[in-house]
């Protein structure tokens, strides 16, 4: 019930603070299926509010047209698109024409120095906790997410490093990344995984390697 109450409330804010036309006739619309799946599965489990984040947000194309984002993500002025693809309209029944136009918008997206991440519907339902992985990295890159303050530095460190992967890591790599010893670094590891930061991801004793937990 909390996500729908939520997102109710930041639709509304939506709505109501748009002066162009345009974009608040397509708010009033609703989002697409695939949008609101992300922001209620993968979304707001992940990142915990809908701050900074702007649907169906309006930009200028190459022909002097517009064209909408799925979900702007724009803390401080940074610029973030979140686009959601389902198989049927962007891979199975792609013609030749919309493929073209697809290339384009990216082309503008990238040029006009847009972060763009694109995650398929499939993923969504198949792969919820690589797409929370995604978010977590995806918004890394634009703010310091809060840190638990009693952790030390290196407890930190670890803690930033893990969100910004895409996979587990090993004591090896953190070691390497700290610049301390392979065993320092395990046991900052086990110190994690015994405060519920952290997850053993694969391996044995010996040779596991770790993961942020979601």
């Amino acid at each position: 019930m909390k996500f729908e109450w939520e997102y109710d409330k930041w639709m509304q804010l939506q709505i109501e603070d748009e002066k162009n036309h345009r974009r608040r006739e397509l708010l009033k619309k609703g989002l697409g299926h695939g949008t609101v799946e992300l922001l209620r599965t993968i979304w707001f489990p992940t990142i915990g509010n809908f701050d900074y984040l702007y649907p169906e947000w309006e930009v200028r194309d190459f022909n002097n047209g517009f064209r909408y984002l799925d979900l702007a993500y724009m803390p401080g002025g940074a610029k973030g698109d979140i686009e959601v693809h389902g198989y049927k309209s962007h891979a199975r029944d792609l013609d030749v024409s919309r493929f073209k136009d697809l290339c384009r918008r990216q082309s503008l997206l990238s040029l006009d120095d847009w972060i763009f991440l694109p995650i398929a519907y499939l993923s969504i339902r198949d792969e919820p906790e690589l797409c929370k992985q995604l978010i977590l990295s995806f918004v890394g890159k634009f703010i310091s997410m809060d840190i638990p303050a009693q952790l030390s530095w290196l407890e930190a460190e670890t803690v930033r490093l893990s969100r910004r992967l895409l996979r587990p890591f090993t004591p090896l790599e953190l070691a390497a990344h700290l610049r301390i010893t392979d065993r320092h670094a395990r046991r900052i590891l086990h110190e994690l995984i015994d405060k519920q930061i952290l997850i053993v991801s694969g391996g044995n004793l010996r040779f596991r390697t770790f993961q942020y937990k979601l």
